[in-house]
């Protein structure tokens, strides 16, 4: 019989063998995307309005100015938070105070995102905004955030 006609199962079975311990090392040495500390997600939680020092109105929804947050909504990257301020009965100001931004993925998406949805809220003044390509997660905690915020406000 010809010598690379013998059939060799050693050889096959500590190749195998090799492969699969290779294979768990690789599997194990994965990062897994870490939340974000319990601290950093409830240091801005909960719902705050403040009237400004010149509004005489107390804060009614048609007029003067007020700062509303909303909900920190929990994401499958992390919490969302959104406050708006509110002027006259119209959303004047939108910004992120939560969202993910633990690794250098999240800072790029969220880099690009956050500024597209505090566009189209102003545009919008409302929380019917278009969610963000590639950012899908952010885009849903934003617009819940955001809706929790103006009905917070009445608005």
């Amino acid at each position: 019989m010809h010598a690379l006609k013998k059939n060799r199962p050693l050889r096959r079975v500590t190749l195998a063998a090799a492969a699969t311990v290779t294979g768990f090392v690789l599997l194990l040495s994965l990062k897994p995307h870490t939340p974000p500390t319990p601290a950093e997600a409830s240091s801005s939680v909960g719902h705050s309005s403040t009237a400004s020092p010149g509004d005489s109105s107390g804060g009614s929804k048609s007029t003067g100015t007020r700062t509303v947050t909303g909900d920190s909504v929990q994401t499958r990257w992390g919490p969302v938070q959104v406050r708006i301020t509110l002027k006259d009965g119209k959303i004047t100001e939108s910004a992120a105070v939560v969202y993910p931004s633990d690794n250098p993925r999240d800072q790029e998406i969220n880099g690009y995102a956050i500024p597209q949805l505090r566009r189209e809220t102003l545009a919008a003044q409302s929380a019917r905004i278009d969610s963000v390509s590639g950012a899908t997660y952010t885009s849903d905690g934003y617009k819940q955030s955001l809706q929790s915020a103006l009905d917070s406000a009445g608005f």
